[in-house]
């Protein structure tokens, strides 16, 4: 069954290629709409840029969620549930999606949709590295196209009709939300499940960057974010000491002082995983530095020195130990 047809809308097309069944559901804010998608270049092959049914998992919008390709809530609220659509696009409603793409894509590979160590905008990150990771989207961002969406309307859930979770939340929602879950990461690594602390700390940052996206870098709502994901970062790397993943706390303590070179706790933290690496000189220069930008912290720097003292003195002992007998 084919029926094309204009949405009334500038530079849009639709043509349905399976009818639905009932009457267009109600698309109200609140409501989760759930579909699978296939992206299409408009060229002779058709060329598939993205396809969920290939990745195996279809995908969700929230209505009224400022989802940044918005175009999309309009294409589905004209779809009955089962139809099968194709939507041709135009420029004016394509420009983005590239870095939609990039953040479906992340999800996908199973990586957060966020970068942490990015403290800008997503179009901002494209200028400053001139890459969004994937060669077909960087091609598509330097040079916006039309484009053929086909979308399959599974499901369509009214608010009280399924459980929030953070990714379907307004941003007001997000920063009501991190405090919850900052307090259940605290909790969860007193009672030692540090895996299960660092899902929290991770969810509480998303929501966090999230939301900072929406400021402007270094004004002062934005500090305020930067201020909170800081605080569950260093307190997701107490996690990961604890994991033993030493080499990722450096990472993410490194990246925020590159970014805020005050930041004394994150010296202590990223001191305490260059000890258990046996990077000697780097951590007593990380002690060094937080020592300096807080004296009050010098029984807790002194401690750890000991114990670095300590360990080395032992290690230097098995070696001297196990190449006695060699020479």
């Amino acid at each position: 069954m084919q029926d094309t047809m204009l949405l009334g809308l500038e530079g849009i097309k639709k043509t349905i290629l399976h009818g639905g069944s009932g009457d267009i559901p109600k698309f109200i804010t609140g409501a989760k709409v759930t579909f699978h998608f296939r992206t299409q270049l408009c060229d002779d092959e058709r060329t598939v840029i993205d396809d969920s049914k290939v990745v195996g998992t279809p995908m969700e919008i929230v209505i009224g969620n400022m989802f940044k390709l918005d175009i999309w809530e309009t294409l589905l609220s004209s779809m009955r549930i089962g139809e099968v659509a194709e939507f041709w696009c135009d420029i004016i409603h394509t420009g983005v999606y590239p870095l939609v793409a990039k953040s479906m894509r992340r999800i996908a590979e199973g990586k957060d949709p966020v970068d942490w160590h990015l403290h800008t905008c997503g179009m901002a990150n494209m200028f400053a590295y001139s890459t969004l990771g994937y060669d077909d989207l960087d091609e598509l961002m330097k040079e916006p196209k039309p484009l053929y969406f086909v979308l399959e309307l599974c499901k369509v859930q009214q608010p009280s009709e399924y459980n929030r979770e953070t990714w379907a939340m307004n941003n007001e929602e997000r920063l009501k939300v991190v405090p919850v879950l900052h307090g259940q990461g605290n909790l969860l690594y007193k009672q030692k499940r540090y895996q299960e602390a660092t899902l929290k700390y991770k969810e509480a940052l998303i929501c966090i960057k999230n939301v900072q996206t929406k400021e402007k870098a270094w004004e002062v709502p934005w500090m305020k974010l930067e201020k909170m994901a800081n605080t569950l970062t260093l307190n997701y790397c107490q996690c990961l000491l604890r994991m033993e993943e030493y080499y990722e706390v450096i990472e993410h303590t490194t990246d925020i002082i590159n970014q805020h070179p005050g930041a004394v706790k994150a010296f202590f933290v990223r001191g305490k995983a260059h000890a258990e690496v046996w990077n000697e000189a780097e951590a007593r220069q990380d002690f060094s530095r937080a020592l300096d930008l807080d004296p009050g912290m010098k029984k807790a720097i002194k401690r750890e020195l000991a114990v670095l003292s300590m360990r080395l003195e032992e290690k230097n002992q098995e070696d001297k130990n196990k190449y006695k007998g060699m020479f």
